[in-house]
Order: structure tokens, then sequence, then C-alpha cells
């Protein structure tokens, strides 16, 4: 079954409408709570006093939860640095309380009745803010190999420059959701939709003041993550929790989408101040870079987004001095999360627009400057791990030049712009270099539990989560495969903390190499039980026995018929503080030509074309894995080219206020940002030894193929200024690009 398209396992029900979500299963509860936040107006606001009496004037408004309501540990996060119930609020749209009611309406108009007594403080908006007043926390990690004065001294040119690139909201359409309630025994049982099952099970526990056994987390399916719901689902959960065990009634805590845009993490947003130095001939030389990122108001996973941006600032070059430092600024905004790529897209693109700024002082065609500067085999990062299968980068990239006709459509490109001088178009292609496991070492381990029933027909366990990224589909081909069954004889059981226990996230691009091995592993182990059986019944009948007579003579003579899988990925070696080893299991490899028109008047833009050449291995479910690399690629344009998160920054009352936060005023990628010509293709004879069926992950890695529309734009500027350095904002909406065709005009002309 591996290797074989297949539509997601899902689909049927998704288009239908028939998939139930967390929330889908919250309003068939009998007896159910609604919960609504009391927040702050403030970006940052000492909390004197809340005195919730007026809300229980409101008819339907059953309880208030405030500080004084938790039994165990007020906190939500796994450093101890988010207050469930702040007495200082930390961004506009803190939650300080929440109001349950027998109806959303009663517990809305209760939140609104809570007083709050605030006395508003000093904030910190925006990166420059945070980086002038030293605001920063957590740790501050170091790359270095080299001698980087060496490096630059052997430089014909050196080149120094700054630039500041912004966030992205994850907009999942399904927002943060959770629903809690108390069964007979008094467990507590939450559906949740989260990444990360394990981590919300620990948080309400200790909220709650309860071991881990006591409380039971499953999710059925997200409707989206994208890193989103790997940290901050916890606290909306612990609120549910908090609220069943006080009322004893089923809560829900759903928020809208305004809310869910105000109250949750974003991609950090980074600045980056750069040195960089060639030779003669245009090979990178040295580096020596400082990235800060806006961690919000708490640390969340800011410090293994940042090291992983530390570790991705290569990309796919090799760089023989290099020096980076990272910082965190601490801000009065939500604390940014995870989000798909975990720091690795902002590290890389620090280093493409590097490359994109500099090659035309450098006199080289971008895709010349870039390819030259590839890594070869036998080359190590600058974390000291060896990049194995080097050529496949290269192989991809000369897949991608003569399938896309790249050096043709050069030349038309040029003649066109000749003739039009209000309507340019630009043509780029661009690499990627992307290490997959956690930087967490010891996050790269998963199990699973299979079944396999008296009738031959298989349950599936496994500690990953449906996000709609097709995890699910895989594993059931992997099982399907392992036991050498029709994949209908196989189903798939929601995702449980009381089936398989102790789980990672579903995240880094891991699920399917995680969970497909410890779903394998198990497999294997009953097939092993069988071996016996099946020799004895061949035996006696003198013929292979079928599936379901070879089942049923195992239980029949007490073999074992179900086994817990485990998986544990070898080879990894890290020291955080040191930033040295090898913490990726293997780089998925990727290249991407794109070609865009821009209207000189405007700014506006299309993306026309479009080719990629993306490594996924041995491809376990090929159109899955199209569909993956479709959609990270139109995420990673949505994040350079169209979402442009703004706060306000004003020392008026709304200060810190997102004004982003609604799809009127965010502006998504949508079928009219397709690129009319969009082709995609696995990368052939690319076997991952040591993974699952030889295959890769592919969930992160796409989206950084989006770095070919950035620098298409940048051709197509270029070109309204006669070919000089193009300064480009980012995200480069239409209005930052006209501003960058008149910068272009002015020094070009």
């Amino acid at each position: 079954m591996i290797g074989v398209s297949r539509p997601h396992e899902s689909a049927a029900l998704h288009v239908t409408g028939r998939a139930l979500y967390t929330d889908d299963v919250a309003l068939r509860l009998p007896g159910l709570l609604h919960a609504h936040p009391v927040t702050s107006p403030h970006a940052h606001a000492r909390v004197l006093g809340l005195d919730p009496r007026p809300a229980y004037d409101v008819p339907g408004v059953v309880r208030v939860l405030t500080a004084a309501d938790v039994p165990g540990v007020n906190d939500a996060g796994v450093k101890h640095d988010e207050p469930l119930f702040p007495d200082e609020a930390m961004f506009h749209g803190h939650a300080l309380a929440w109001v349950l009611g027998e109806t959303l309406e009663a517990a809305r108009l209760g939140a609104a009745a809570v007083r709050v007594d605030l006395e508003e403080l000093p904030s910190v908006i925006t990166l420059g803010e945070a980086i002038a007043a030293q605001s920063f926390q957590g740790a501050r990690p170091s790359l270095e190999r080299g001698d980087v004065a060496e490096g630059f001294a052997a430089s014909s040119r050196v080149f120094e420059g700054e630039f500041e690139f912004a966030g992205q909201e994850h907009f999942y359409l399904e927002t943060h959701a959770s629903v809690a309630q108390i069964e007979d025994d008094g467990q507590v049982f939450v559906q949740c939709s989260t990444q990360h099952p394990t981590e919300t099970q620990e948080i309400v526990a200790h909220v709650l003041g309860l071991a881990s056994h006591q409380v039971t987390v499953q999710c059925l399916r997200m409707g989206g993550g994208f890193g989103g719901k790997e940290m901050q689902p916890h606290g909306f959960a612990a609120i549910a929790a908090l609220g069943a065990t006080l009322t004893g009634r089923p809560v829900r805590v759903r928020l809208t989408r305004q809310q869910d845009m105000t109250m949750s993490g974003k991609r950090h947003g980074f600045h980056a101040t750069w040195k960089v130095g060639f030779d003669h001939d245009g090979r990178i030389q040295a580096l020596d870079a400082t990235l800060t990122s806006d961690g919000g108001w708490s640390l969340d996973l800011s410090e293994p987004v940042l090291s992983r941006a530390l570790c991705h600032v290569d990309n796919a070059y090799w760089i023989p001095h290099l020096r980076v430092d990272g910082r965190i600024a601490r801000t009065h905004k939500t604390s940014q999360t995870a989000f798909r790529g975990f720091g690795g897209p902002q590290g890389m693109l620090v280093i493409e627009d590097i490359l994109g700024r500099c090659a035309p002082e450098l006199g080289v065609a971008p895709e010349d400057l870039r390819r030259r500067n590839f890594y070869v085999e036998g080359q190590a990062t600058p974390y000291g791990q060896p990049v194995r299968h080097a050529d496949r980068l290269d192989r991809a990239w000369q897949a991608v030049l003569d399938t896309s006709d790249f050096a043709a459509r050069r030349t038309a490109i040029a003649a066109h712009n000749a003739q039009n001088p209000h309507c340019k178009r630009g043509l780029a292609i661009t690499p990627v270099k992307f290490g997959i496991s956690f930087n967490f070492t010891s996050f790269n381990q998963a199990g699973a539990l299979v079944h396999v029933y008296k009738d031959g027909s298989v349950l599936i366990n496994h500690g990953g989560t449906e996000m709609g990224q097709g995890l699910h589909t895989k594993m059931l081909q992997v099982a399907a495969t392992a036991l050498g069954l029709p994949i209908e004889m196989v189903r798939l059981a929601p995702t449980r903390t009381d089936k398989v226990p102790n789980t990672s996230a579903t995240a880094a691009s891991s699920g399917t190499d995680l969970n497909g091995a410890a779903v394998k592993d198990a497999c294997e182990q009953i097939l092993e039980r069988l071996v016996p059986v099946r020799k004895t019944l061949q035996e006696e009948t003198s013929a292979a026995p079928a599936w379901p007579d070879l089942v049923r003579r195992a239980y029949l003579d007490r073999v074992q018929l179900w086994a817990a899988g485990f998986y544990r990925t070898e080879g990894l070696s890290w020291d955080a503080s040191a930033m040295r080893g090898s913490p990726f299991k293997y780089f998925a490899y990727g290249v991407a030509a794109a070609e865009v028109e821009v209207d000189g008047f405007t700014g506006a833009y299309e993306v026309t074309r479009v080719d990629i050449v993306h490594d996924v291995g041995d491809s376990l479910s090929p159109l899955v894995d199209i569909g993956q690399i479709e959609g990270g690629f139109v995420q990673g344009v949505g994040w350079l080219t169209l979402e442009d998160l703004r706060w306000d920054t004003s020392e008026g009352p709304h200060r810190g206020r997102l004004a982003t936060q609604t799809a009127s005023t965010y502006k998504l990628p949508s079928l009219s940002e397709m690129p009319a010509d969009l082709r995609v293709t696995l990368l052939d004879h690319a076997t991952e030894d040591g993974a699952v069926y030889g295959s890769k992950a592919v969930g992160e890695p796409p989206l950084m193929l989006a770095f070919s529309v950035r620098e298409a734009l940048r051709d197509a500027v270029a070109a309204f200024g006669h070919g000089c350095p193009v300064d480009l904002a980012s995200p480069a909406t239409p209005e930052a690009v006209f501003w960058a065709i008149d910068a272009a005009r002015s020094n070009g002309g």
C-alpha cells in the first residue's frame, strides 16, 4: 500500500461535513457550559482588583473562574512563566478571568459585567523598541565556525545590512477548542484541538493538582494546526477542565476567530543585522549576523525556535567562517509560538535576502551566485553535522532548470521587460535544505498500539495527531503494508493519552517518521509471533493460510495478537549550550523556480508559473505528499508577500492592539494568488536509509520553496531600475513592491 496515491482517509467526511471536530462533540453534551474570557484592554497593566460579583446578576451565568479557584499550579506554560490567571496583563486581550454560562451569550455578557481595576504600565510593542530597551528573555545562543575576521580579510567584497521581517498568523480553519467533563470515577476527560495531547494532559494535571493518570486527553482531529496548536491549547484546555471540576458539568472553550487572532501566538517576527564577505568568484567567505526574534510576553517555544533559526541560517550554502548570535525580545504581545518551519524559515530568509541583495553588486546572476555556493558531499554545517546526499540538491536544481526551460524564459523575460516600461516580469530559482528531527533529542520517540481481532481486522492507535496533513492516511498505509493486508481491513482510532502515553508533539515534520516506525514495529512484532503458527498451518494443509485463518488459529493457540510498538530516532546528538552536534536525522531538499509579473503603477503582481522539484525520499503516499508541497508553498507565499500583521504602536488607548484581527484586515492567500501554472515533481532515486520505508518528511520544508516568489519579485522590481540592487520588505505586499519600484527607479534612472 505504500507508494500508492490514495485520497485522505477522511476526505469524504470533510467534504460532506460528517467529520467531527472538538466543538462538534462538545455541543452534543447535555448540561454543557460555555466559557468566555474577561480580557485586558491594555497591552501592559497591573491588576489592582477584580470583582466577579456583578457577573452573577446576569441571567445564565453559573461561575466566574479566577486564580482563587486553582487547586494546583496557576500556570499554563512549560516554562512556568504563563500564569493562567495573571495579576499583570501582558498583552492586549490577555485573559484575566473566565465566565461560565448556560449559553455563550450569557457568558459573554457576564464577562462584560466583571469589574476589573487596572493600572496601565509602560509597554514595549515593536522589535525596535525592545532592542533599544534591551528587553530580552531566555537563552542567547551563538553559532560559530572558523574565524570570521580571517574570512573577511580573505574577502574581496564585503557588504553590510539590516533586515526586519514579519511574523504570520496561523489562521487554521478550526479555532482553539476544548471541552472537558468529569467521568463517573472522577477521571478528567478533555477533548482538545491539540498537536501535543501529552503536554496538554500534563498542564491540565498540574493546574488541577492531579497526577497525569487522572487526566485523559483525546484529539479526534484538528481543522489545521501549523504549529499553533503545539503549545497554545494547554491553557484553554485547563480552563475547561477547571470549570468542569468546579461545576461538575461539561465545559466548552471555543474561541471566535477574532478572539483566536487576538489571544493566540504567531510566527516569530525577526530583526537581523549582518555582514557578509565574498571572494572574487562570488563564493561566501564569512558571515557575521545577529538575529533577534520577537518572543512576545513569555518564552513559550521561543528558545528552540531561535536555535533552529540559527541552525538554518546557512540554508543550502557552504559558509567557511560564520558567527551568528541570537536573542529573544520580550514584548507586550501574544507569546509567539511554533509555526510551520519552527524558526527555519526565518533563518533561511536571512541568507536568501543577503544573496538576493548582493548578486547585482557582485555582477553575478542570482541563480549562479546561489549554485556556486551549494554544499558538496563531504562538507558539514556550521554546527558540525555532515551534509549527506548533497548531490540531491544539485540534481533537483538541474531538474528545475531543465523542465522549466529556465534559460529560454530568462531571455524572453528580458525581451519583454525591454519593451514594457510599466509592466515587468521576474524569474528566480531558490533551494531548500531543511533538517528533520526535533531540536530537543528526547522528543524523537514515538509509540503505537496495534490490535488484530479474531476475524483478522486491525485497529491501530498511535501518538500522532491528524490536522488535515494526511498522517492518519499514511499510518493506515504503513500498517497495511507491514501486515500485507488490504487497507480496508485496517481502522485507526482517535489519538488518546490513555492508549499511547508520553507522546511527542506532532510537529517538526516528524509525525510520519516517528509514528510510522512505531506502527511498523508493532506490526512486525505480531508477524513474528505468527511465524510458528503459519508454519504449523502450512504443514497441516500443504497451503499458505489465508490471513483470517492464520489469526483465528493464533487466537486458539493463545498467541498474543496485539503489540505496543516503539521507535526512537538513532544517530542524534546535540549540545544546545555549545550549538554543536547532529540534531537532525537527515536533510530534506527542494528547489523552486517562480515567475511573476508586476504592475509598475500599483505594485500589484501575479505569480504566473512555478516549477518545483522536491525530495520526499520514497513517497509513502504521493497524492498526500504533493498536496503538502502545494499547500506549504502557498502558505509560504502568504507569509512572504501578503500576510501583514499590524499592531497599534501609537501612545493612545489602543496601544498594543492587534489591528489585523479578522479576515477582513488580514490578507490570506486565496485562489487568485495561486500560480496559474503550478508544476510539482517528486525527486526520483531519493531513498532515505533509516526512515520508514525510505520516505522523508514533507510537512515543513515546502514552505521555504516560496522564497522563489519573493526573489522573482525582487528580479522584476530591479528591471524598473535597470538591474540595481533591491531592498525588498517582507511581507512584499503590493504596497511594499510599489515603494521598492519607486526606489529602484530613483536609484537606477
